[in-house]
């Protein structure tokens, strides 16, 4: 069997699905709607007929070990977060490669995604109240508590995590010891929250996670766009201005100027520009 270290690359977004939908159909009793499934790398989303809407996503043994519990389900649970509700789900065991499939059937957003990517290249304009949507549910998750662990970008955050990716970027880089930790949902993107309308989908990587991560992704994916950034930075300041905060802020910066970086990237340049000033923030503190 093939270990979960060396799975075969997979992108649900150009391999067959249509079995995994036949199947999902049948063990939840609901129709989708093919016309608007979306496929992204990892998972594939639609409407059904019963006005719901079904997410499907593969994940190898290693990361359900990892973090234990299915996210949409556990994050059912949180007070006071703007998301769709839960309903029900089915998973099961792929007979040929250590993942499981899992389906997750929950209400349908209120909005559409602001962004069809992570990040945006334009001002979406957002009313005021998005952003009070936004703050009070990010208080409201980070005044929570999980065994679980959060896992952006698929890797399950810790210390050596946070150390290992600045400093392959930033050598020079200050002490990086993260001193506070809350629960976050770990894939803050453009393309996970809904607007005008605030709301926030797709909880698989949900858990604990260094303060200020959700705040730092939401503001790195808007570096494109100055006035959003800025935006972001005001609503979220006293996470991104924490030291926990400015090593998340860090943290993105690295990944994006990392050795894969795309020179075409509009986060690029204002991403190693942002990182100069967060280094020196670190230091004179």
């Amino acid at each position: 069997m093939t270990s979960s270290s060396s799975l075969p690359n997979v992108d649900l977004r150009v391999d067959p699905v249509d079995a995994v939908l036949d199947r999902v159909e049948r063990s939840l009793q609901v129709r989708l709607d093919r016309g608007t499934v979306i496929r992204k790398r990892r998972s594939v989303g639609g409407r059904t007929d019963r006005s719901t809407w079904v997410r499907v996503e593969r994940r190898s043994f290693r990361r359900v070990g990892a973090q234990g519990g299915n996210g949409p389900e556990t994050a059912a649970v949180l007070r006071g977060v703007a998301m769709p509700r839960w309903h029900s789900a089915v998973s099961w065991r792929d007979e040929n490669e250590p993942v499981m499939w899992r389906a997750d059937e929950t209400d349908l957003a209120v909005a559409p995604p602001v962004g069809q990517a992570a990040l945006v290249i334009e001002d979406p304009r957002l009313p005021e109240a998005w952003w009070a949507g936004l703050n009070a549910s990010l208080d409201a998750l980070a005044a929570q508590r999980t065994p679980r662990v959060a896992t952006p970008d698929t890797e399950s955050i810790t210390q050596e995590l946070v150390d290992t990716t600045i400093r392959q970027v930033f050598p020079g880089a200050p002490d990086l010891t993260v001193d506070e930790w809350a629960p976050a949902h770990a894939d803050l993107t453009w393309a996970n929250v809904t607007g005008p309308e605030f709301c926030i989908i797709d909880w698989e990587d949900w858990g604990m996670a260094p303060r200020g991560l959700d705040a730092a992704t939401l503001w790195g994916n808007a570096l494109a766009v100055p006035t959003l950034a800025e935006r972001v930075l005001a609503a979220r300041r006293p996470d991104l201005e924490s030291r926990s905060g400015r090593l998340m802020a860090l943290f993105f910066c690295a990944k994006v100027a990392g050795p894969y970086a795309d020179e075409w990237d509009p986060r690029l340049v204002p991403a190693r520009r942002e990182a100069t000033r967060l280094m020196g923030e670190l230091q004179s503190r």
